[in-house]
């Protein structure tokens, strides 16, 4: 099970394998609001990491955002129908993220919906876990689940509800502010893989793919814990591996997220979907040293 990343001041810290798992007592985690227009309690999963891996500050969060997008040079007109986007702190891997969420500039009003789904970090799963809330909420507002889509799921064996598992969970949190940005608005999927097959993931994606209003978005990192030069050779081989296609040569060692890409990739080749790099590098680029770094990328496929 890959092990979480965050903020203690402006380093990235990546606790070393074995760390025992997070007990669960986040009542800060899951708030309910009364919504006076329909007389219901709505329940939104409120955000784990705001002010560590990114601003919590709605203005400052918007603004690095914007500027981060500002930043990609201009991008293909071809609209994704997925994107592999990292989820590191904005300092570390935000510019490659936003290189994930340009290419949806020019097709934004056409997603309604969107699918994000990553690793499991903090709580060991079986299988892949769906939240029970009814939204997600960031610095810059609430997002609400897509109820419909999580039902068209719900029946599959290896599909859990469990919100302990979404609770503590930056490697979705992270992805929300940039899509926040850039669509005018939708309702999110919320998916978090922890022991699963990557024909499961595929499985899921091919129930959930539908038209081009809904968008997926897969969150990893890359390689973890290596200096700066074998870290390059390591994600310049999984780089070719997603763009081959080639998701059974995929493991723990390559990303963090290998199990949501290699699902990915098992339903993109069944409809003839092509990776396209983005962009790529590691912390070692960005904000951190170059003994022991993460590697990011990322992709589109359409």
């Amino acid at each position: 099970m890959p092990i979480a990343a965050w903020f203690a001041g402006n380093r990235l810290i990546h606790p070393a394998p074995g760390l025992p798992v997070l007990k669960l007592g986040h009542g800060h985690q899951v708030e309910a609001e009364q919504d006076a227009s329909r007389s219901t309690k709505v329940i939104a999963r409120q955000p784990a990491v705001a002010g560590s891996f990114y601003p919590a500050d709605p203005d400052r969060l918007r603004r690095q955002v914007t500027e981060l997008l500002v930043g990609v040079s201009a991008t293909a007109k071809t609209t994704p129908k997925a994107v592999i986007a990292p989820h590191a702190g904005y300092s570390y891997s935000g510019q490659i993220a936003a290189a994930a969420f340009a290419t949806l500039r020019d097709g934004a009003q056409r997603f309604a919906r969107v699918v994000v789904i990553g690793p499991a970090h903090y709580v060991a799963i079986r299988g892949i876990a769906l939240p029970t809330v009814d939204a997600f909420e960031t610095p810059l507002g609430r997002v609400p689940v897509d109820r419909d889509a999580v039902s068209e799921i719900a029946d599959l064996p290896f599909v859990l509800p469990s919100d302990a598992a979404h609770a503590p969970e930056h490697a979705l949190e992270v992805e929300l502010p940039f899509l926040q940005i850039v669509l005018p608005s939708f309702s999110l999927v919320p998916l978090v893989v922890g022991d699963a097959a990557a024909q499961e993931v595929a499985d899921v994606l091919a129930r959930l793919w539908s038209g081009p209003e809904t968008l997926l978005v897969v969150s990893s990192d890359l390689s973890h814990y290596h200096s700066y030069e074998i870290a390059q050779r390591l994600d310049a081989a999984t780089a070719a591996a997603i763009e081959k296609g080639d998701w059974a040569s995929l493991g723990p060692g390559q990303a963090c997220g290998y199990l949501p890409i290699a699902g990915l990739i098992v339903e993109a080749n069944r409809r003839n979907l092509k990776a396209r790099r983005l962009s790529m590098c590691n912390s070692g680029d960005t904000a951190g040293p170059r003994d022991q770094v993460v590697g990011y990328g990322a992709w589109a496929f359409g």
